[in-house]
């Protein structure tokens, strides 16, 4: 396993990358309202970064057709988007998009809901987020990788959401996924031991039912297999001498 470290040089240019992304899941985060199609919000997110001089990493991304995934209710990732399908009131949407810039990726995810959702939906969001954070206390200087999958997998857990193990978070930088993968659920191993300069996209990924996922007939749109609703939540984060440094926040 090579995992990469990155010069300050290098560090530079994923901050600006990642600062750029933030921006776009800012704007993005405004349009999202009941009757806004699919394809609406990918060519919005697509115009979003060109404006700031980036490249779409996900566009062609192993032929993935679109520059933003767009996953509504049970699609857990990967959702493609199409003018055929609408938000309605009450749905969640997880938007997960990336950009290249200056030949330095940036990845991150946010789940929304739309209009008024439930207040079952709304807790499998906010624990889906509290859960990055709660991984990521653990991501420092000398800590184990999997101390980050462990700390996921605690705090979930106990709300009994089935936490998504054929998807897993990696590493990131000139290339959209690079050593290592970060598994969001509990490893008896330690994993690699973290060094400042590592940079990693953290993104649990939580199923309100069942952990079990399945890929439709696209080859792309993973979906909970009992049809539960699904929340993604993603980062870019670095590694430094002290406390993590989330570069995909404003």
């Amino acid at each position: 396993m090579a995992v990469t470290i990155k010069s300050p040089r290098e560090i530079e240019l994923m901050r600006e990358s990642c600062r750029l992304l933030a921006e776009v899941h800012e704007e993005l985060s405004k349009i999202i309202e009941p009757g806004i199609t699919t394809k609406e919000i990918d060519i919005m997110g697509d115009k979003l970064i060109r404006e700031r001089d980036g490249i779409p990493n996900f566009l062609h991304y192993n032929g993935y057709p679109a520059s933003i995934c767009v996953s509504v209710n049970e699609e857990v990732v990967h959702g493609i988007p199409t003018k055929k399908k609408k938000l309605s009131e009450g749905d969640i949407v997880s938007l997960d998009c990336g950009l290249i810039y200056r030949g330095y990726h940036s990845d991150a995810a946010r789940t929304y809901g739309v209009g008024k959702i439930s207040p079952e939906a709304q807790k499998l969001i906010d624990v889906t987020k509290q859960s990055f954070f709660e991984g990521i206390k653990m991501a420092k200087a000398g800590n184990y990788l999997y101390d980050i999958s462990n700390a996921i997998d605690d705090y979930v857990t106990p709300f009994g959401y089935g936490i998504v193990r054929d998807l897993v978070g990696h590493g990131i930088g000139t290339s959209l996924h690079e050593d290592p993968q970060i598994p969001n659920f509990r490893q008896k191993k330690k994993g690699i031991r973290l060094e400042p300069g590592m940079t990693l996209a953290v993104e649990p990924m939580i199923n309100m039912g069942t952990a079990e996922v399945e890929w439709l007939d696209d080859d792309w749109t993973v979906i909970s297999e009992d049809h539960s609703y699904s929340a993604h939540y993603e980062n870019t984060i670095l590694i430094t001498e002290g406390e993590p440094e989330i570069l995909t926040l404003r």
